[in-house]
């Protein structure tokens, strides 16, 4: 299966590929040279979470997909409203509770 972006690259994904992995959870790792994106998924009466797809990229691709990110949650927002941070700590895993540091 091929997609094509607004930048007219095309992009061949593979039929499992498509099908995606969810994730509600991500730990992000950086050394000087890569950043590694852990992408798990914590299941509620389950300890601990699983992680489901590790990801790692170079520092200047880390900083487009944060750019990438920012763009389209903005784009989100203006078409579908604002997404509402949870109130209730049971809620979500708040960002800054998320282990972050050196790889």
């Amino acid at each position: 299966m091929a997609q094509e972006n607004k930048n007219n690259l095309n992009l061949n994904i593979s039929d499992d590929v498509a099908q995606g992995t969810y994730s509600n959870l991500a730990v992000i790792t950086h050394s000087p040279a890569e950043f590694i994106l852990d992408f798990a998924q914590a299941l509620p009466g389950r300890e601990g979470a699983t992680v489901r797809q590790r990801i790692l990229m170079s520092p200047i691709h880390a900083k487009r997909l944060l750019m990438a990110l920012n763009d389209n949650l903005q784009k989100y927002e203006k078409n579908f409203g604002v997404i509402d941070e949870p109130h209730s700590p049971n809620d979500a895993i708040p960002y800054n509770m998320v282990p972050q540091g050196k790889a």
